[in-house]
């Protein structure tokens, strides 16, 4: 499934859960979004989003408001805005990256929370268990932690003559780093290779992080599945 229809599903699902019964509490209800991009480069996925939603009778400006804030690949960003949209006593908060779920049940226990996100949300601290997530926050997450040690097993049966592969991590999604890192690392002790980290926690970073991949004479490069970031300017 592409990921902007998987969005679109997600938004009809989202709405039915909590919707119905907060709007009862206020005229028209509100979710609030926290974005890790910007409108321009997450503006078709979030279009779909609206098309879900509208699929099952909420229109934004009819009968449903929606709040942006987005982050702009700024991460330090998330905790203010996640108070932001729990200050406005928003009625669904919907997030589609780990940091920002994260930093949305740090804020509420009480306005329902749903998240589309890469990391496995029993191993980050957001749900109880899979079939049973419990408080206030649901979603979906789409395996890549779970699958980090495939995609390395894969690749070294592509280039079975590295003895080192390099893996670069957003250094700033601590959270995922450590998930990916503990499963890749145990990964590579059973195929014998070196697994040198490199970290790219800003554009800026990307220069140096390739020259350490020459400097370890690494043989292949494996990518986080993480979000890294966009060079917008402000």
């Amino acid at each position: 499934m592409r990921r902007r229809e998987f969005i679109a599903g997600l938004a009809g699902a989202a709405a039915a859960w909590p919707l119905a019964a907060r709007a009862q509490q206020r005229t028209i209800p509100v979710i609030g979004v926290l974005g890790l991009g910007t409108p321009d480069t997450e503006g078709e996925n979030f279009a779909q989003f609206q098309r879900g939603l509208s699929d099952i009778g909420y229109v934004e400006g009819r009968n449903l408001a929606i709040e942006y804030l987005w982050a702009g690949y700024h991460t330090d960003l998330i905790p203010t805005q996640a108070a932001e949209l729990v200050r406005r006593q928003v009625s669904l908060i919907f997030v589609n990256n780990t940091a920002a779920a994260l930093a949305a049940k740090a804020e509420t226990k009480t306005i329902p929370i749903v998240f589309s996100i890469g990391a496995d949300p029993v191993q980050v601290g957001l749900v109880a268990t899979l079939s049973r997530p419990g408080s206030n926050v649901t979603g979906t997450y789409n395996f890549n932690i779970g699958m980090a040690s495939k995609r390395l097993e894969l690749l070294h049966e592509l280039v079975p003559a590295a003895t080192s592969i390099a893996y670069l991590v957003n250094s700033t999604n601590a959270v995922v780093v450590q998930a990916e890192t503990r499963e890749l690392q145990a990964a590579a002790r059973v195929l014998g290779v070196r697994l040198p980290i490199l970290n790219a926690g800003s554009p800026s970073e990307f220069e140096a992080a390739f020259a350490t991949l020459a400097h370890e004479q690494a043989g292949a490069l494996l990518v986080s599945s993480d979000v890294f970031f966009s060079d917008h300017s402000d």
